[in-house]
């Protein structure tokens, strides 16, 4: 058998968008992947539908999978003739141990290779507003590891006189030692010092002090691990430097049920505006054959209703399998909603929402679940589903550890499939939804979302007049605005 290949790939801290092109790609390529903790799970989401997902992760001072473990995976994966990932947090090559992994790998002959990542040191300053070097006040720039306690080869002399700008990662446990050993060999007690939870993350955390007060601080705040802590006077600068703790979701953490594979517009919007967004359900769709025969009697149709953006596409697409011209479509078409009215669109063919739909004429309802899973308020034409969409029931056991450190603030609904399926794979993801959805604001875009909520027993509390994305968002930045 053929061997494999290992491809160590970068991350980044947190923030989805800090992976390289290159890393993105061989994620998608991958048929194993082996993944850390302090990576974004969202990063999987890319993976193909039969890819195995693996994690691995460890926690300072607790017991988790062991290292020897993780290269034995590595090895006997790659030796099954697979294509694997191992993607970690933030750079590989930095408190990654991917010395020890790709040793082991060479050991058995096996290639690798090696794709960087944003390390989490230099990232999260810089999300906190502190770049790590600048003329006037850092031309030197050290990265320490911050969480053995142990180790006696620690160069502090060299740390305090050599080098302006230090960061310790993993080190809040051992914030006193560290303290206690820059100030010990030389360091003045009021330099400025900065800790970071969750760098490039929504829940971003900082406190900010000086070696003689920051363990106080970070004590008062509780913050724990995941944390650089950066040592400095180059700190001094972050007041005029902070951007992402400005912008205006910052430190809020959203829940957005999904019902679609295509990229939610609602989430990225969150996002860019500095919130941390959780989407949930994963889907995943495959194609349902059509006859050539089949596809031709559908265009006789005075009207079709295309019930979301990938039963439109699977349609089109069906089409163009069978070597039938668009052209031929006379039918009046519909859609449920403007993203599926857009998926229409970037096919060169206009559509109206249903609610703008006549009741005169033979109607296709086209859709992507079976028939019994439809809405009756579609309309009583004749069914067709043109893609199969399902649920990707590996991330089920992915959402409790992404649910895990702060409370989701706020849950957002999309349409009333989407409330369905949260209640229902929540529950199978062992997540206490109606517990969550209790402490959480819930919102919708649209009012039959916010009856079918009303069924489960929940009170709303933002819902846009008009059903649109860029309403909600308006009504979720400006709550807070008094």
């Amino acid at each position: 058998m053929t061997k494999g290949k290992v491809y160590f790939v970068g991350a980044g801290p947190g923030d989805v968008g800090l992976i390289t092109v290159k890393g993105q790609k061989a994620i998608e390529k991958a048929d194993v992947i082996l993944y850390d903790r302090l990576l974004n799970p969202k990063l999987l989401e890319t993976a193909t539908h039969d890819c195995e997902l693996i994690y691995c992760g460890k926690t300072p001072y607790t017991n988790g999978i062991s290292q020897g473990n993780i290269n034995e995976l590595l090895v006997s994966k790659a030796l099954a003739g697979h294509r694997v990932v191992r993607l970690k947090g933030g750079d590989p090559a930095v408190f990654g141990r991917v010395g020890e992994e790709a040793e082991a790998l060479k050991d058995e002959g096996i290639p690798f290779e090696v794709i960087p990542g944003v390390t989490s040191s230099i990232a999260a300053s810089i999300y906190a507003g502190v770049p790590v070097t600048h003329r006037d006040y850092g031309r030197s720039f050290a990265m320490v590891t911050g969480h053995d306690r142990t180790k006696k080869d620690i160069d502090w002399n060299g740390l305090v006189n050599s080098i302006d700008t230090v960061a310790f990662y993993m080190g809040v446990a051992n914030l006193p030692y560290i303290r206690e050993n820059l100030i010990s060999h030389g360091k003045p007690g009021n330099t400025p010092a900065l800790v970071i939870q969750w760098g490039t993350y929504g829940r971003q955390e900082s406190v900010e002090g000086t070696l003689d007060d920051i363990v106080e601080r970070v004590r008062e705040r509780s913050l724990g691990n995941p944390a650089i802590t950066l040592v400095g006077d180059i700190i001094s600068l972050r007041g005029k430097l902070q951007w992402f703790e400005k912008k205006p979701l910052y430190g809020q953490r959203f829940l957005v049920a999904r019902t679609g594979t295509a990229k939610s517009s609602l989430a990225e919007a969150l996002h860019e505006l500095g919130g941390e967004v959780i989407e949930f359900p994963k889907w995943l769709a495959a194609k349902v054959k059509i006859e050539e025969s089949q596809l031709c009697s559908f265009l006789l149709y005075d009207r079709i209703l295309f019930t979301s953006p990938e039963s439109a596409d699977g349609f089109l697409d069906s089409l163009i399998e069978q070597s039938i011209d668009f052209r031929r479509i006379t039918s009046k078409l519909y859609v449920l909603s403007r993203k599926s009215k857009k998926a229409l669109q970037q096919r060169g063919l206009m559509a109206e929402l249903k609610s703008e739909m006549s009741g005169s004429g033979t109607l296709l309802v086209v859709g992507d679940r079976n028939k019994d899973q439809i809405d009756r308020a579609h309309g009583d034409g004749d069914y067709f589903q043109s893609i199969d969409k399902f649920v990707d029931e590996r991330f089920l056991e992915i959402l409790p550890r992404m649910l895990g450190g702060i409370a989701v603030g706020t849950v957002l609904f999309s349409n009333r499939h989407s409330v369905d399926m949260l209640m229902e794979y929540g529950e199978k993801a062992d997540v206490d939804i109606e517990g969550l959805l209790k402490q959480a604001s819930i919102g919708v875009i649209g009012e039959s979302t916010g009856n079918r909520l009303k069924d489960y027993g929940f009170t709303l509390d933002m819902m846009p007049k008009e059903p649109s994305v860029e309403q909600l968002v308006e009504l979720i930045v400006n709550r807070n605005v008094y």
